[in-house]
């Protein structure tokens, strides 16, 4: 397992009775997390200390309870990436934190790489490896069906003082735009994904990634140019094991291009028990270095 756990900014505090204790800069929130089936040690200290605590509702969604006045939105860094934190009304505040273990591993392969890296990041969200990537000076294309995390993402990257790197961003769904790209004969030499488990496109189109993640993947070899760097799937679907995402680059990219494919759990070290929380898998296909 890899584990994000050099953050400065970001802290989970404690893990318990399906809750999570996290500190986001200055403030200390409390939010779901269906995995936790274990108890809380002792509720009485610093779980009391929340500034919000979101409480899911049996009929589906849930509300945040705000024991003092946040602002709407503040800011927090790793590592020279800024970005903006925001407790939305589906629970996320904008980020996953764990995802920090991948942020280094593509920067290093881009900085490595001794050449202009073109990369594309797929259900891009927020732009946690947009940013990233374009820290390591790499040309990206942000792709999100939805239009309020693209423009969180462009944000994002200007509070990061990157605002004048190469990166295009398009509200669209990421299958037909990839289709678009193989038709025009574009090529990128990374892919990054994190697909979700079910979704709908801006025009209805439904993904289900059981049923559609290895025909994707085959897709997106198209638009991979001829020396490609490497390929990130991130997952966070219930139940889905690591060895499947290595499993389909292996059958995919790993059978065009050679190279290797890494596996494996991330996760979050609680600073209260040192207990770690497993927050999703990923898959790496990278290039064999010579």
């Amino acid at each position: 397992m890899l584990l994000a756990d050099d953050w400065k900014d970001y802290e989970l505090i404690d893990t318990g009775n399906g809750e999570k204790l996290e500190r986001w800069g200055k403030y200390v929130l409390r939010r779901p997390d269906p995995q936790i089936i274990w108890p809380i040690r002792d509720e009485k200290g610093l779980w009391k200390k929340a500034d919000a605590h979101y409480h899911r509702s049996q009929s589906g969604g849930g509300n945040w309870e705000f024991k003092k006045k946040l602002p709407e939105r503040w800011e927090i860094s790793y590592q020279g990436l800024s970005f903006y934190i925001e407790p939305t009304g589906f629970k996320h505040t904008g980020l996953f934190p764990e995802q920090a273990v991948n942020w280094k591993w593509m920067i290093d392969k881009i900085r490595s790489a001794s050449r202009k890296i073109n990369v594309l990041n797929l259900f891009a969200y927020t732009g946690g490896a947009t940013v990233a990537c374009a820290y390591a000076n790499a040309s990206v294309c942000h792709v999100d069906a939805a239009k309020g995390m693209v423009q969180w993402a462009k944000e994002n990257l200007s509070l990061s003082g990157l605002g004048d790197r190469s990166v295009r961003f398009i509200t669209d769904d990421v299958i037909k735009f990839v289709q678009r790209e193989k038709r025009r004969g574009h090529q990128y030499d990374a892919i990054i994904m994190d697909p979700p488990s079910y979704g709908r496109g801006p025009r209805g189109e439904i993904w289900k990634i059981e049923d559609a993640l290895y025909g994707f993947v085959e897709e997106c070899i198209d638009v991979l140019s001829p020396k490609p760097l490497f390929f990130l799937i991130n997952s966070y679907t219930t139940g889905f094991s690591p060895t499947v995402v290595s499993n389909i680059l292996k059958m995919t990219v790993g059978k065009k291009f050679g190279g290797v494919v890494s596996c494996g759990e991330v996760g979050i070290p609680a600073s209260a028990s040192g207990i770690v929380l497993p927050c999703g898998i990923y898959g790496r296909w990278e290039a064999e270095k010579k």
